[in-house]
């Protein structure tokens, strides 16, 4: 018999994790690789929704000759004999004779053979009854065309929909757009030692993520039901694959809180290996916010689903939700990659090494700087709540007083506006 023994088994090596600026990359490239489908919505349905086609003006802008002043619309030179009056919304008979006026409303449409619009303030009546005064050099009319030609494009596709692009659609003619499907979302909280009410103690936590991760999704513009967040999921391998199974099968993308670790209840990654998952992004050189992750699963009928994977220290996982989840919903709505706005730095902010350092800080929108607040733990939400965005401190640097950073902003209502 042999007396050999078999070689000891490799060590198991995690792969490195990806940079911060690199996985934000990579993780938008997926998503718009699978943007979701476009669908017709009325206008009173799409505030916070990314046109799926340019919008442009089924007519002129305006559409006819409009008038910008209450007044008269004269032909020939003064004084003028009254033959009418024109209100917004009618169609007025032309100005067939030299020496007649109408009374004209702002905004009604100015009548063809009309020479001049004089105002109302610049009239006065002759004994005779004429309307008399002279008119300024400068037409008091808005041409048709003025603000855009029939057909042309005043606003590209990927472009989120604000108030102000509904007022701008209705405008032009339309009474419905075609946007991009607005990405359905779910939540799975993870950790036996969750409370979901009442005060933390006798070494159980509140859950604060449940509450606030569906608010941060619906910000991004996810579609987020009561019934899609779900939670605290036992501490085993089975209820977390029966727990994601069901999530995915409406979801687009569903995010776990915690697990993202490898410890004895840590079921994420043997999880996502039981559904057949693959990684986009497998941790990420960020502090705070390691361990993070995104997966992505495809169905036999093509159909892309993602998990995001985000710690379960409350500070970290909306780091993981600005860092990865924030671009893959940009990608799957078909908009830009968001680019960051700078601010300059009021405090120095220490690094964290070879990895990007996310620090929070609230903007002094009018200076134009950002300073560092407290309370800013892995496990705290404090300075959270007091913030306006993460400062991102690139690796192997330190941010000094008056240095330029890029900032990522906590997202917005839908059709706020970015500072």
């Amino acid at each position: 018999m042999s007396t050999e023994t078999a070689p000891a088994a490799e060590p198991v090596t995690a792969p490195p994790p990806a940079g911060w600026e690199e996985a934000r990359s990579r993780v938008y490239a997926v998503g718009l690789a699978a943007a979701l489908p476009a669908v017709s919505r009325p206008l009173a349905e799409i505030d916070g929704h990314t046109l799926a086609e340019p919008l442009t003006t089924r007519t002129d802008l305006p559409a006819f000759p409009t008038s910008s002043v209450d007044g008269w619309a004269v032909r020939g030179a003064g004084p003028w004999r009254q033959v009418g009056r024109v209100l917004a919304g009618s169609t007025p008979a032309p100005l067939a004779d030299d020496g007649t006026t109408v009374e004209i409303a702002t905004g009604a449409m100015v009548p063809e053979g009309c020479t001049a619009v004089l105002r109302v303030e610049k009239s006065r009546r002759t004994p005779e009854g004429l309307v008399d005064g002279t008119p300024r050099p400068a037409p008091e009319w808005r041409e048709p065309g003025e603000e855009a030609y029939a057909g042309e494009e005043l606003v590209p596709a990927g472009t989120p929909v604000d108030p102000a692009m509904i007022g701008l659609a209705a405008s032009c003619g339309h009474d419905s757009l075609l946007v991009r499907r607005q990405p359905r979302a779910a939540l799975l909280v993870f950790g036996d030692e969750l409370l979901t009410a009442g005060p933390p103690g006798a070494g159980r936590v509140r859950d604060a993520l449940g509450p606030a991760v569906p608010a941060w999704l619906r910000r991004y513009g996810c579609l987020v039901h009561p019934s899609d967040v779900v939670g605290p999921v036992a501490d085993t391998l089975g209820a977390h694959v029966a727990a994601l199974r069901a999530a995915l099968t409406t979801a687009d993308l569903v995010c776990t809180t915690g697990g993202t670790m490898h410890g004895p209840v840590d079921h994420l990654h043997p999880t996502l290996e039981a559904l057949g998952a693959d990684y986009v992004v497998n941790t990420v050189a960020v502090r705070p916010g390691f361990p993070m992750l995104l997966a992505r699963l495809t169905d036999a009928d093509g159909r892309v689903r993602f998990v995001a994977g985000l710690p379960g220290n409350p500070q970290s996982a909306i780091v993981a939700l600005v860092s990865l989840v924030a671009p893959l919903l940009a990608g799957l709505a078909g908009r830009a990659m968001p680019v960051l706005p700078h601010a300059t730095l009021a405090e120095p902010v220490h690094g964290r090494g070879e990895f990007t350092h996310l620090a929070l800080v609230r903007l002094d929108r009018t200076a134009g700087t950002a300073h560092p607040v407290r309370h800013v733990g892995s496990a705290m939400l404090r300075g959270l709540a007091g913030a306006d965005g993460f400062a991102v401190i690139r690796p192997n640097t330190s941010g000094e007083p008056g240095d330029r950073v890029p900032v990522v902003p906590l997202p917005l209502l839908p059709g706020e506006r970015a500072w």
